[in-house]
């Protein structure tokens, strides 16, 4: 059979194809901001004159700068990273293709082995690669924080990332760039983004989460604050015209509101107290109270 006829298709916008590779260099730069002026960030650093690409190479300016960050402590000259999106993991195979970057990077520039480190990001626990490290290439694995595993007895430093273990607090936008957030998540999100001022620098990243989390988007647009927070980070992003669902999930909140107003309403007119209608309806109390009034 047909290997095109098995692919499915996607049969709406919604299903159309997310670019998390572009977000991710942007979140991977957000989390080490701190130290910007000491490295150097490569997206898509190519090998040769034929279609092979690192992910991310972060370079280091100065040897002696010292990486206090949970997911750059490991770092040396050359860290080169290889990132996986949400519907994918990072596989026994993906060790080897980087490792084979390593070594050919090396080839091809003027560092020594033992400075370059391999960093690989996922959303979930990669359990056969670990598996096969331990057990086939006998090396140790150790967790040495929430979602950061370092692999020992490779001259090469290996790290491995499963970014939804991490910690929001101490890694915000490797965390949040997932499909999986809550809206309580997106808020945190682009409340920091608004707050920081940062939206026109990280706007593929920004389209890639909340096109990812629609559901959890239009949760969270029902929330006080929110729309007048996104407002604020597409404009700064400018992606204003181009992002259609912010009309579309800011007009279906806005309808569930009405909804959820009728019922009140007829509550309201049934005898309901203004405490079981706030209850049932969903409706805050200062609402119930005004359409109580307008009875």
């Amino acid at each position: 059979m047909n290997d095109e006829k098995n692919q499915k298709k996607p049969d709406s916008q919604d299903e159309e194809r997310i670019a998390w590779h572009p977000a991710f260099f942007e979140a991977i730069q957000m989390e080490l901001e701190e130290y910007g002026q000491d490295l150097q960030f490569i997206s898509e650093y190519p090998l040769n004159t034929e279609p092979l690409r690192i992910d991310v190479i972060i370079i280091k300016k100065h040897k002696d700068v010292v990486i206090e960050k949970n997911i750059g402590t490991i770092f040396k000259k050359v860290n080169i990273l290889e990132y996986k999106s949400p519907e994918d993991n990072v596989a026994v195979e993906d060790l080897y293709k980087v490792c084979a970057y390593a070594y050919l990077y090396k080839v091809l520039n003027p560092v020594d082995i033992r400075e370059i480190t391999l960093t690989f990001v996922g959303s979930r626990y990669p359990r056969e690669l670990i598996k096969h490290i331990e057990e086939v290439r006998d090396y140790l694995v150790e967790e040495k924080s929430p979602g950061i595993y370092t692999v020992k007895g490779d001259i090469v430093p290996i790290q491995i990332i499963d970014s939804r273990k991490l910690s929001a607090e101490e890694n915000l936008w490797l965390k949040g760039l997932d499909n999986r957030l809550k809206a309580a998540e997106i808020r945190r999100v682009t409340g920091e983004i608004a707050r920081q001022g940062n939206a026109a620098r990280i706007g593929a990243y920004l389209d890639v989460v909340l096109k990812a989390n629609k559901e959890s988007l239009m949760e969270a647009l029902k929330m006080s604050g929110t729309q007048l927070t996104l407002d604020k980070v597409f404009e700064e992003a400018g992606l204003v015209a181009k992002w259609e669902l912010r009309g579309e999930a800011r007009g279906e909140a806005r309808g569930e509101e009405r909804k959820a107003s009728e019922i009140a309403k007829n509550m309201l007119k049934n005898g309901f107290s203004m405490e079981e209608t706030s209850k049932l309806s969903g409706l805050d109390m200062a609402k119930v109270r005004i359409l109580s009034d307008t009875l």
